[in-house]
């Protein structure tokens, strides 16, 4: 560990927050925050080189910030705002790696970002996109069962419009996202239009517990999960949720990680552990060049399984499908997955803002790397736009699935 670095949590198999390689993604209004913080700019000049030692480039680097800085402040017409300045070069600075998956988060957001990671934050329970550019507001893509926004009586297509009576296109995402979140109990006022309706709702913020793993048994036997991400609780709920299907009778497993943005390593491997048999689970090489392979013993779940998968399926959802597919036990279902290789590990700096920073690369269990490339599926099916989002909202029947019933069909076939 190097000086003045503090891990906050284990390695990440995920891209950066609110990061998706296909346009129609929602944005999701609870989950995260993001604001400006102050951070000292001779600050930002020490901690981002403390990794390596000073060089004549690095003094180079640091004057000619300086003197832009200098610039600024004597001759910009509208004034220097120092209050984003750290923020921004820090933000710079991660960026200048060229690694798309490596992330700055200011201070305000850190709290937001440890609450996503643990499945669970103080919200209202939506998930909201810009449909259009021209639409007056954002459209609720879902609504989280039980949650307040769910009490309150909003649908999935409402449009938000207003938020405490600030107009929400005008605000942007960012700060729809602020405005949202709050203390627990407290409340606030949306302007919905439905159809050709506008009305206020009030709703009242509340612990919002992410539901980390949905299972039901299909027909044929299939027991289904939905694993919506691999952070805390995963693998316990995953197992816990296997286990009741075979005692409902399930005969295999079909595994849902579409639109799944990874998580957890540790989550993983404990999952993979408990599926797979006796082997390589998973590789990694940090940027020491030290290698590590996390390995299963040889219990496993002796039953055939599927993966469904697509354009954005990440880290860790695309090396769970990888193994399955490696080991021969699983059939992997769906469109190509993005090819996210690195992992992070975010460490906290001194004012209370984190970097998560690609630390190293990891493999397939036979150290195959998926970088730019993704998982290639066994049995790809395409969908158009329409679909895809539906899929993410929910709102598709399991029967209009096509990539779902080519599981399903895979698993039952020859079956009686």
């Amino acid at each position: 560990m190097e000086p003045n670095e503090t891990p906050m949590g284990p390695e990440e198999l995920r891209p950066e927050p609110q990061k998706s390689k296909k346009k129609v993604l929602p944005y999701v209004v609870c989950c995260l925050a993001t604001a400006v913080v102050v951070f000292a700019l001779t600050f930002v000049g020490m901690t981002l080189l403390q990794s390596r030692q000073k060089s004549t480039s690095d003094d180079d680097y640091l004057a000619k910030v300086q003197e832009v800085v200098a610039l600024l402040d004597a001759r910009y017409v509208d004034g220097l705002d120092h209050s984003k300045l750290g923020d921004q070069l820090a933000s710079a600075a991660v960026t200048a790696t060229g690694d798309r998956w490596s992330y700055y988060i200011s201070a305000d957001e850190l709290a937001a970002y440890q609450e996503q990671n643990a499945n669970a934050y103080v919200g209202i329970g939506v998930t909201i996109r810009l449909e259009n550019e021209d639409d007056a507001g954002f459209t609720v893509a879902s609504v989280t069962p039980g949650g307040p926004a769910e009490a309150a009586g909003l649908q999935i297509g409402d449009m938000l419009l207003a938020i405490d009576g600030a107009n929400m296109k005008e605000l942007g995402m960012e700060e729809a996202r602020n405005r949202v979140r709050g203390e627990e109990g407290t409340s606030l006022t949306l302007t919905v239009q439905r159809g050709g309706e506008t009305f206020d709702v009030t709703v009242t913020r509340a612990t919002i517990e992410v539901e980390v793993v949905r299972a039901e048994l299909l027909d044929g036997n299939v027991g289904y999960l939905k694993i919506n991400n691999f952070d805390s609780g995963c693998a316990e709920k995953s197992i816990a949720a296997i286990e009741s299907l075979q005692e409902q009778g399930a005969t295999s497993l079909l595994f849902d990680v579409r639109f799944n943005p990874g998580g957890h390593k540790d989550e993983l491997v404990e999952l993979l552990d408990y599926l797979l048999p006796e082997g390589p689970l998973f590789r990694s090489v940090d940027y020491k060049g030290n290698e590590d392979i996390d390995y299963s013993d040889a219990s496993c779940v002796e039953l055939p399984m599927a993966v469904l998968v697509n354009g954005d399926s990440y880290s860790a959802a695309e090396f769970f499908a990888a193994a399955l597919q490696e080991y021969g036990v699983g059939t992997v279902v769906g469109t190509q997955t993005v090819g996210k290789a690195n992992y992070q590990q975010t460490f906290v700096l001194s004012d209370g803002s984190a970097v998560a920073v690609s630390t190293g690369h990891y493999q397939t269990p036979h150290g195959v790397t998926l970088a730019g490339v993704g998982i290639t599926p066994d049995i790809p099916v395409e969908v158009d736009d329409d679909t895809y989002l539906k899929i993410y909202s929910n709102a598709l029947e399991k029967s209009e699935d096509a990539q779902l019933q080519a599981a399903i069909a895979a698993l039952t076939q020859g079956n009686p």
